[in-house]
C-alpha cells in the first residue's frame, strides 16, 4: 500500500490542499518514525508510517480555505470523513487511526459538551500507533503555521487550553514514549 498513491486518488497533485497535506503528513510521519525509535516501544513502524501519511486524507471534505480545502463540513469533522474514505479503500486499522488523531481524542462527553457534529462515540486513541500519531501531529496543529514544527513550550499551552484532562493524557504520553522533557 502506498500512502501517496492513495492521497493522489482524492486530491489534485499542485492543488494548495495536495501539497499542504503531503507536506503536513510527510512531517508528522518523520516525527511518529522519530519518537517511536526513542521509545524503547515495540512498535508496528510500517504502519505506523503509512497512518500518520494519511491520517488527515478528510480534510478536503472540510470548509479550510487556508489549506485549500472547501468541503462543506466543519474541520472538527475531518478525521470521521478520512475514516470513511480510509475504510472505502479496505484500511480499516489506517481508517481508525484518522478517526482517533484529532487532539489527543475526543470523548463521547467532548462531543457532547461542544455540540460538535459527530457520531456519539469515542473517538480517543487506543492502540500505541493511535497514540503516536496523535502524539506527533500535536507538534504541528494548525494554529500559528502548520508548516513549521512546534517545541514542546508551544505544545503544552495550546492542549492546556483544551482542559487539563487534555493536558494530562498528553503529559502520559510523553512519559510513555520516553519523549524529551526540555
Amino acid at each position: 500500500m502506498a500512502p501517496e498513491e492513495i492521497i493522489r486518488k482524492y486530491y489534485r497533485p499542485g492543488s494548495k490542499a495536495y501539497e499542504f497535506l503531503l507536506t503536513h503528513s510527510r512531517q508528522v510521519a518523520q516525527k511518529a518514525l522519530q519518537v517511536a525509535r526513542g521509545s524503547g516501544l515495540e512498535l508496528d513502524l510500517k504502519f505506523l508510517q503509512e497512518a500518520a501519511m494519511l491520517h488527515d486524507i478528510g480534510i478536503f471534505r472540510t470548509h479550510a480555505p487556508l489549506l485549500g480545502c472547501y468541503g462543506s463540513k466543519p474541520y472538527i469533522c475531518h478525521g470521521v470523513l478520512g475514516r470513511q474514505i480510509l475504510e472505502a479503500e479496505g484500511l480499516v486499522r489506517h481508517a481508525l487511526v484518522a478517526e482517533r488523531h484529532v487532539g489527543v481524542g475526543l470523548t463521547v462527553e467532548d462531543i457532547r459538551r461542544n455540540n460538535f457534529p459527530l457520531p456519539l462515540r469515542d473517538m480517543t486513541p487506543q492502540s500505541l500507533e493511535e497514540k503516536l500519531v496523535s502524539f506527533a501531529d500535536l507538534f504541528f496543529s494548525k494554529v500559528g503555521d502548520p508548516l513549521k514544527e512546534k517545541s514542546l513550550k508551544e505544545v503544552k499551552p495550546l492542549i492546556a487550553s483544551w482542559g487539563q484532562d487534555k493536558l494530562r493524557v498528553f503529559e502520559d504520553w510523553l512519559r510513555l514514549f520516553r519523549y524529551p522533557a526540555g
